[in-house]
């Protein structure tokens, strides 16, 4: 059967991730405008020493070739930094310290609501001169803190709560770093997309050892990742319409097998729009996989069994053979013989479509660590004028959609910061150093182009 291309459904993991990276960096740019712009009096004093610029604190009185010296000094010490601490995360996660990963992972949210997020607030009351009391502060922030923490970790909350805590979060840890001295924050970026590369792409690189380790044992990362979750669409091409929904169920021990291994059955249920279109299939199809105590396929083959009762859509779209009649029954299910021979699918098919049918059910999943360095390159050109702000974002946005479409293409992990901050980087110097002189020397000229 020729499977739909996925590319068809692209269109709505592209949106169910842009908006929220649309949103956070417009929040991150309208902060960093209003609150830490370098025109106003306290601009100096918006300066922070964080893991970034250990080494070198940048001071206007200093030369050129100083701070790109100082800045690429600090760009090493926070990528050698980050690189340790990844290789620790490999290492807790390897030996299954998953607990105490869990728990620093909720501590660091608690901690950034809170620390970050007050600091954050505090300077909104004091630029806006809202009239606020400490105590009713206090009880603004604890329930701030308490909610945002709960709803980044529990399952019980509605998607769109914790999507929009998600948010939050990364507009906080963004308009932090944005008050970075400005060579280290541009060095920086390019040397965290150039790490990024080497992390996720490399052989041995540290992302990639944490996702590949996830993978093998069906686990989720210990990190804090995005998921968009789009609702697919009935018109999505044959791929994701004919898969439906699938729910696995164990049938208990196989008593004709040697080997005395379990089964894990797919039953798919039936769809709306076949109940809808008067869909009526005397035959229910399902898969029945040989699954041993490992929890591996049994000679990594999944056999296609019919049964004669029930109603519901096909599993995929069924092809006619002149001896679809042939049937060993077994355990009330008979085994399809097509022209005398067994249907088998190869185990390099069952995990794609496994894939497939995660990625269609979870969507697209993005690190919080890309909102933060996107929101902080548009942050940090919102300094400098709008102009740059504008050309920034359509760059990250541009870069992004290639980043998904490689994703859709290549169908495994791959770094969202590479093409994004490159053309940013790229964008923000051409329109500073060229467009921007051009456009206003154009407009106070009043000449039209």
């Amino acid at each position: 059967m020729e499977s739909g291309s996925i590319l068809e459904t692209i269109g709505h993991e592209i949106i169910g991730v842009m908006a929220p990276v649309s949103i956070c960096m417009l929040l991150v740019v309208l902060l960093v405008y209003t609150v830490y712009n370098p025109s106003s009096t306290a601009a100096a004093a918006t300066t922070i020493r964080t893991a970034a610029n250990l080494v070198y604190q940048e001071s206007p009185t200093d030369s050129t070739a100083q701070k790109l010296e100082g800045a690429i000094l600090n760009a090493v010490v926070f990528v050698v930094f980050m690189t340790l601490v990844t290789f620790l995360l490999v290492l807790l996660f390897y030996y299954r310290f998953t607990n105490f990963l869990i728990y620093y992972t909720r501590f660091s949210v608690f901690m950034i609501f809170s620390a970050m997020g007050s600091s954050i607030l505090i300077s909104i009351i004091q630029r806006f001169n809202i009239p606020v009391d400490a105590v009713t502060f206090y009880i603004l922030l604890f329930n701030f803190t308490i909610l945002g923490t709960i709803s980044v970790f529990s399952n019980g909350i509605p998607i769109i709560v914790k999507q929009g805590n998600m948010v939050v979060l990364g507009i906080i840890v963004a308009a932090w770093f944005s008050r970075l001295p400005e060579w280290t924050t541009w060095v920086v970026l390019v040397a965290l997309a150039l790490y990024d590369l080497a992390a996720v792409l490399a052989p041995g690189g540290p992302l990639k050892l944490l996702v590949e380790l996830a993978s093998s044992r069906d686990e989720e990362l210990p990190a804090l990742v995005y998921e968009s979750r789009p609702n697919v669409g009935r018109n999505s091409g044959a791929r994701v319409s004919s898969l439906g929904l699938l729910v696995a169920a164990g049938v208990g021990m196989s008593s004709d097998n040697n080997n005395n291994n379990g089964a894990v059955e797919l039953q798919e249920l039936l769809r709306n729009d076949d109940r809808e279109n008067g869909t009526d299939i005397q035959e229910r199809e399902h898969l029945v996989i040989a699954v041993g105590e490992n929890g591996r396929t049994n000679r990594g083959e999944i056999e296609e069994v019919r049964d004669d009762v029930g109603e519901t859509s096909p599993l995929m779209e069924r092809q006619s053979h002149p001896n679809d009649s042939n049937y060993n029954n077994s355990r009330g299910a008979g085994r399809v013989d097509n022209d005398g021979d067994t249907n088998r699918v190869s185990q390099g098919n069952e995990r794609e479509g496994m894939e497939m049918e995660e990625m269609n059910s979870r969507g697209i999943r993005l690190g919080m660590g890309d909102f933060i360095f996107y929101s902080v390159l548009v942050g940090r050109a919102a300094m400098y004028d709008l102009m740059t702000v504008y050309a920034c974002y359509l760059a990250i946005i541009s870069g992004l959609g290639c980043t998904l479409i490689l994703l859709a293409v290549c169908r495994h992990a791959l770094p969202a910061l590479p093409i994004s901050i490159s053309l940013g980087v790229i964008f923000y110097f051409l329109t500073r150093l060229l467009m921007e002189p051009f456009v206003v020397g154009a407009s106070t000229n009043l000449i039209m182009f």
